[in-house]
């Protein structure tokens, strides 16, 4: 593969990933084994699953997607203010169905960029409404919520290479912004908090565990540097890690909260 990002395992019982360059998205189970899922995907990057199970795409080609029961795909946000996004980088959904996404200028390719920054922003599929929820990073990246979801998780894969957390309020927005940890290998790039708050970070060296305090407490060392990570197999208690060309696979003793 070319360079494999997004995992996210499906109710289904298989894995979905991207591999951003080769254009497509990949399917992954140990019956089937490596098989295409989706091509073209239009560069998507990030994957998660709304509360339904549905797929939800970030494509670096612009935009959100959702992938109906049927396999349609629809275009669910492609704009804030009337301008083009960026390249939307990775998503996560919270529990009242609101998608929160990162939008870096990393896949814009030939395109101007149309925004002055590079944002955050909670979405509402069904009021259609998009908010930009930070303005000040560098390149945000990964996202995740804490398990009672007050609390969310933001990496920098830009010049700081940090993970912040900020406190999400009742009306969505987000207060008492700070760093939470500071990556010492590459940068963060995808992130996932466990059952138990910890967040598990992908970096230059494969993944880093840390504690809800940001105590570093684990690595898990590749022999290329990991881009995304996320919980599934049976029980959820295997972590699935897409590292350059390679998708790796280690057994744990947690899992996500769902």
């Amino acid at each position: 593969m070319q360079f494999v990002e997004g995992p996210v395992w499906m109710p289904q019982g298989f894995l979905v990933f991207s591999d951003i360059p080769a254009n497509e998205l990949k399917r992954w189970d140990a019956s089937g084994g490596l098989q295409t899922f989706r091509k073209p995907s239009n560069n998507t990057n990030g994957n998660t699953l709304d509360r339904e199970g549905r797929l939800i795409s970030a494509e670096h080609a612009g935009r959100v997607s959702r992938t109906e029961s049927t396999g349609k795909v629809t275009n669910l946000v492609e704009t804030f203010e009337g301008k083009r996004l960026n390249s939307p980088n990775d998503a996560v959904v919270k529990s009242d169905g609101t998608i929160w996404f990162t939008d870096p200028d990393y896949g814009l390719g030939g395109r101007t960029k149309e925004q002055p920054g590079n944002y955050v922003y909670r979405f509402d599929p069904n009021s259609r409404n998009i908010t930009a929820v930070v303005k000040d990073f560098d390149k945000p990246n990964g996202l995740c919520f804490s398990p009672d979801e007050s609390k969310l998780y933001v990496a920098d894969s830009g010049k700081p290479h940090h993970i912040r957390v900020f406190d999400v309020q009742p009306n969505g927005a987000l207060s008492n912004g700070r760093v939470f940890v500071v990556i010492d290998k590459g940068g963060p790039d995808g992130i996932r908090a466990d059952e138990a708050g910890r967040i598990w970070s992908s970096s230059g060296d494969g993944a880093q565990i840390f504690s809800a305090d940001g105590q570093l407490i684990a690595r898990i060392l590749l022999p290329e540097s990991a881009a995304n990570l996320t919980f599934g197999g049976k029980g959820g208690r295997t972590l699935f890690l897409t590292a350059r060309k390679s998708l790796y696979a280690v057994e744990t003793r947690t899992k996500a909260k769902r």
